[in-house]
């Protein structure tokens, strides 16, 4: 495991205190966990990004909810294979 030493100004020390008391947590769960919340956002954006060229060259389709849900009603319907 890493141990790192992160040096904060007055103002960021208050700013740590104030949401280690509002979440609840310590501050090294709070930095994990802000840490966790900045890697999740990239991701969104890379795959927001990913959906948006698909998208522009028109290899992207939508499909309404009634169609989704039609559909699992009638796979549903469907006699299942029994395996032997």
């Amino acid at each position: 495991m890493g141990v790192i030493s992160v040096r904060l100004n007055k103002k960021e020390e208050k700013m740590l205190n104030f949401l280690t008391d509002y979440y609840g947590d310590d501050r090294s769960a709070l930095i994990k966990n802000s840490l966790i919340e900045k890697f999740e956002d990239l991701k969104d954006r890379e795959a927001i990004s990913k959906f948006e060229k698909q998208e522009q060259r028109g290899k992207v389709s939508f499909i309404s909810a009634d169609e989704i849900l039609t559909a699992a009603r009638n796979k549903r319907a469907r006699p299942s294979k029994k395996l032997k």
